[in-house]
């Protein structure tokens, strides 16, 4: 191969996600672009160094079109409380107490922080409180975030740093978890969780941009060539920390979002044309809102109410969960991106929610230029028909995770019933419908020990059946087409990533080759898949050892 990403891939198995031409056995790349796809036979004369695929599958690489890379570029750093690292409580007290007995710790400067957590995977079934992450360590801050990312458990000794007391109220959006007494338990969901961030310790652009490039390995293996940042949990602007990753190495293109909250209120900030130029590795699409918050939390705003422990619906002033976000953000957001003309994203788990933004921009005619939508909606669990009717009337996009109900089933299945459940993500329905879908998997806010890993979230659309085998709603699968397509070529589009996400003349020539055909295994071993090798614009980033 040539170093300018220049050659002849020949004896492949493509699928190509064009649907003018779907399947080839050969393609030409030069300067890092496919030139020419099809039947190798029909090939024209070329004198580029040949890759021979050996009948290999080959598929677009994948694009996850929401996710959190530099969130999980630190947390790989952190405690993993989730199996196969952690199943309980009390493995979760002693990883904290572990953390705390290693050499070095200072207690006066050290946080010991964790992710990942989800209490219906908890042999005790119930969340952590501060008092069990003090038996882990009491004179240290200790803080766990849970793996929806919208709820943090911490200990006495950080919620004594943030000032959080009995006396303190919960603030908009978000709840102080207390106990009988009105103690706070140590559980900050949703906006609560910011209450802490102010006291938690940086870690430096330099420091997290090499957590960057190391994720970045970890995700070439796994054949994916480009992700979104959709948003930081505090103010951090992740932008120049991902270019300095660039520098260092980090292979794979990067579509940033901002997330409003933190940034409709600081003087200054400002998107320019330059950082909206998706010709650069990485580049900035708009603003997101958190519009509600999980269904593993009981925080999604829903039609219906959340379920009690013994099954019978909730009946208290948040039963069906709760917004997030106020009516100004949301006007202020939605006015910055039409001056703008970049995308705004909304987390909308609930049904509430939904309709609450659909009702915004009722009015709204579309305010970006290009193939990504101009508004797309984060998760979409439970739509009502007429929410659907109107995403696809006002041309919005839905980016979804199949992943969630595969891999938090029990959660689901507590906190929805078994009827709900196979309601959620009504894939082929929304398809029939004609919405403009993708899929993702939001990493880390999922209850996955490799949370990035494409496969298991394509089986869960494939199969409809939870890791343990439950069905999470049969009807409502995909095949096993639609489901790469969704992970590829619509998942460039939805986030608006130039000449990804397909194999065809003129687009880039990033591809993954992978180790056994995903489109005839049985469907459930498709998480059993590996990729072979992935290939960025023609160039090697990495190929698995034999």
């Amino acid at each position: 191969m040539t170093p300018d990403g220049s050659l002849f891939v020949v004896n492949a198995n493509v699928f190509t996600a064009d649907e003018e031409n779907p399947h080839a056995d050969a393609f030409i790349v030069e300067d890092g672009r496919i030139s020419w796809i099809g039947a190798e036979a029909d090939a024209p004369a070329c004198d580029l160094p040949r890759l021979d695929a050996h009948g290999a599958r080959v598929v677009p690489g994948f694009v996850d079109a929401h996710m959190h890379p530099v969130m999980l570029a630190e947390m790989n750093t952190q405690i993993a409380a989730l199996p196969p690292a952690v199943h309980s409580i009390e493995e979760l007290v002693a990883a904290v107490a572990e953390r705390r007995a290693a050499d070095g710790f200072d207690p006066e400067r050290d946080w010991i922080e964790g992710w990942g957590y989800d209490e219906a995977k908890f042999a005790e079934h119930r969340s952590p409180t501060r008092w069990d992450l003090d038996r882990g360590c009491s004179d240290a801050p200790v803080c766990v975030l849970r793996a929806c990312a919208h709820v943090r458990c911490v200990n006495s000794k950080a919620l004594e740093l943030a000032g959080i007391t009995r006396d303190t109220p919960d603030p908009d959006g978000g709840v102080i978890e207390r106990d009988e007494n009105g103690e706070p338990t140590g559980v900050l969901r949703e906006n609560a969780r910011n209450l802490v961030t102010a006291v938690m310790p940086e870690t430096s652009t330099e420091e997290t941009a090499q957590q960057l490039v190391e994720l970045g390995r970890l995700l070439s293996s796994q054949g994916i060539v480009a992700v979104t940042d959709m948003g930081a949990l505090d103010d951090t602007d992740n932008l120049p920390i991902i270019k300095r990753a660039i520098e260092l190495g980090f292979e794979q293109e990067v579509g940033v979002y901002y997330m409003w909250d933190h940034w409709m209120d600081k003087p200054g900030f400002d998107i320019t044309p330059a950082d909206m130029d998706r010709g650069n590795q990485a580049f900035v699409c708009g603003l997101k809102l958190i519009g509600d918050g999980s269904i593993s939390g009981q925080t999604a705003w829903m039609d219906e109410p959340f379920l009690k422990p013994d099954g019978t619906p909730r009946d208290d002033a948040d039963a069906c969960g709760l917004p997030v976000c106020s009516d100004k953000e949301t006007t202020t957001a939605i006015a910055f991106c039409k001056e703008h003309h970049c995308q705004l994203s909304l987390h909308a788990m609930g049904g509430r929610a939904i309709e609450r933004m659909l009702d915004f921009v009722e009015d709204e005619e579309p305010w970006t230029d290009g193939d990504a939508p101009y508004l797309r909606f984060e998760h979409v669990t439970l739509p009502s028909e007429r929410s659907v009717e109107r995403v696809v009337e006002k041309g919005i996009g839905i980016a979804s995770q199949p992943i969630f109900p595969y891999a938090e089933i029990e959660a689901y299945l507590a906190n929805l019933g078994h009827d709900r459940t196979r309601r959620c993500y009504a894939y082929r329905s929304l398809l029939n419908a004609g919405v403009r879908l993708c899929f993702s998997t939001d990493a880390p806010a999922t209850s996955w020990a490799v949370p990035s890993d494409p496969f298991p979230c394509i089986k869960g659309a494939v199969t409809r059946h939870a890791y343990e085998g439950t069905d999470f709603g049969e009807d409502e699968a995909v095949d096993v087409e639609t489901a790469v397509t969704l992970y590829t070529r619509e998942a460039a589009r939805m986030a608006g990533f130039e000449g990804l996400g397909v194999l065809k003349p003129g687009a880039k020539a990033s591809f993954a080759v992978l180790d056994r055909d995903i489109f005839s295994v049985p469907a459930d071993e498709i998480d059993q898949v590996r990729v072979q090798a992935t290939y960025v614009r023609g160039t090697c980033v990495y190929e698995r050892e034999a």
